[in-house]
């Protein structure tokens, strides 16, 4: 419990504009590290006063963005066949990916269009890898960007909103929020661990079939 603390510590005394930009743009790529983790507490900190609840916003569109960017290129330049020989790699398993996720994301951009880099940045398994298939689209960039910036503002915001007034509510509703943000950590990591062994036993399936 000690060494929680001591980490959630860190955490939030680490936490400004610049590690919210740094981890919002690790969020938006395809490594698995969720957003509900970052902006939340970082307003929460915002409503300390120790940072800026609409700078906390920007920073973390602007990571968003770059993430996104990063995936956009990734996927335009190296290719279907290799994302795809990627995603079903070792690394790319490491990283929770699978041909399956791909696919999905990829069919989601076929069904919705341009569009879905707007609609799948608020969808929950999609977000993250939704600028892939706009990269294999060679999606233009002009609109890809717009896209993204307003999906990821509004996700962006409204999960500021519900850290920003949590810090108002702690008193009335939480009184225990160092025990619910260890309660956070504790949920992250089990999700990180369960995560891992589905895939590693869904591996091991796919190369022992019946």
């Amino acid at each position: 419990m000690e060494i929680i603390n001591s980490v959630i510590d860190w955490y939030m005394a680490n936490l400004n504009y610049f590690t919210v930009l740094l981890l919002m743009a690790v969020e938006s790529s395809f490594i698995p590290f969720p957003s509900e983790v970052v902006i939340p507490f970082a307003a929460y900190k915002a409503a300390q006063g120790d940072l800026n609840v609409i700078g906390v916003v920007l920073a973390g569109t602007a990571g968003a963005l770059i993430g996104a960017v990063f995936n956009y290129y990734f996927a335009k330049y190296l290719g279907r066949p290799i994302v795809y020989k990627f995603a079903d790699s070792m690394p790319g398993k490491m990283l929770l990916l699978s041909k399956e996720k791909v696919e999905n994301a990829e069919k989601y951009f076929i069904r919705h269009g341009k569009a879905s880099t707007f609609i799948g940045r608020l969808v929950p398994a999609v977000r993250q890898l939704i600028s892939i298939p706009a990269g294999l689209a060679r999606m233009n960039m002009k609109d890809f960007i717009l896209y993204s910036l307003a999906g990821a503002g509004i996700w962006n915001i409204v999960l500021a909103i519900i850290g920003y007034f949590i810090y108002d509510l702690r008193d009335k509703i939480f009184p225990y929020l160092d025990d619910i943000l260890i309660g956070v950590g504790i949920i992250f990591i089990a999700f990180l661990v369960i995560k891992g062994i589905k895939q590693k036993r869904k591996n091991k399936e796919d190369n022992n079939p019946v």
